[in-house]
């Protein structure tokens, strides 16, 4: 198999998700655990699994948990480094947060809340010359997150959250990206959605608009995005399907 080009990563994991309730009350949401271990820790092992050395992770509600836990991710198997997100903004400005830490090389993205099985980060340590990577579902129900419209393999536009009447597609934004530098160029640009933040998927449509050469990587093993109660309940009473 061919050496990982990408050996860099930085995950979101700010935010308190109070979806979850009570559960985090004292957690923050990435650092629930699910089949014993926290949603973080499934990431960031996954990710090292397939030759990423280095990992930021951006930190805010109750940052202390996850740096106890991680340290400096010697005994996880890479690097990792913080970096507080002060104001919650949206997705756009936190990837803002990277630049310092990912310099001019290219980068995988997750949320930290997107479990998967380690091998679907393969490819996205093989970018190869695609400006970016998404991961994308095959799905009947985009309407929780983002569509995305793909040619072959090429993206060729997103809608994030379509409404009605809106055009739609059958591949859900899986929420795992990699990204070359140029993303901070369209970062720097975003202006304020009509939800008053942000966005990343304004960026990206961006990028696209821009003809930038942006590829779909389905994944076809388990996903989950653990957004509420419910779906943790379930993904803890069932055995694991390669989701680790």
């Amino acid at each position: 198999m061919p050496e990982p080009t990408i050996r860099q990563a930085v995950i979101l994991a700010a935010g308190r998700g109070t979806r979850m309730r009570e559960l985090t009350e004292d957690l923050p949401k990435p650092m629930i655990e699910v089949r014993g271990k926290p949603i973080l820790e499934h990431i960031i092992s996954g990710l090292a699994r397939h030759g990423i050395e280095r990992v930021l992770v951006v930190v805010g509600y109750r940052k202390d948990v996850v740096m106890e836990h991680f340290g400096d991710g010697s005994a996880f198997g890479v690097a990792v480094d913080y970096v507080t997100q002060e104001v919650q903004d949206g997705t756009g400005r936190v990837v803002d947060l990277g630049r310092d830490f990912t310099g001019d090389e290219g980068f995988v993205l997750s949320y930290g809340d997107i479990l998967v099985p380690p091998e679907s980060y393969a490819p996205m340590v093989r970018p190869g010359d695609a400006a970016a990577l998404l991961t994308v579902k095959f799905s009947g129900d985009v309407a929780k997150g983002g569509a995305v419209f793909v040619e072959g393999d090429r993206v060729t536009g997103l809608i994030e959250k379509p409404g009605p009447g809106e055009p739609t597609s059958p591949w859900y934004n899986a929420g795992i990206y990699t990204f070359a530098p140029v993303i901070y160029d369209y970062t720097a640009r975003l202006e304020l959605s009509p939800r008053g933040e942000y966005e990343l998927t304004d960026a990206i449509a961006a990028m696209i608009a821009d003809g930038l050469d942006l590829r779909a990587v389905e994944l076809t093993g388990d996903w989950a995005d653990v957004r509420d109660p419910e779906v943790l309940e379930a993904l803890n009473r069932t055995p694991p399907h390669g989701v680790a």
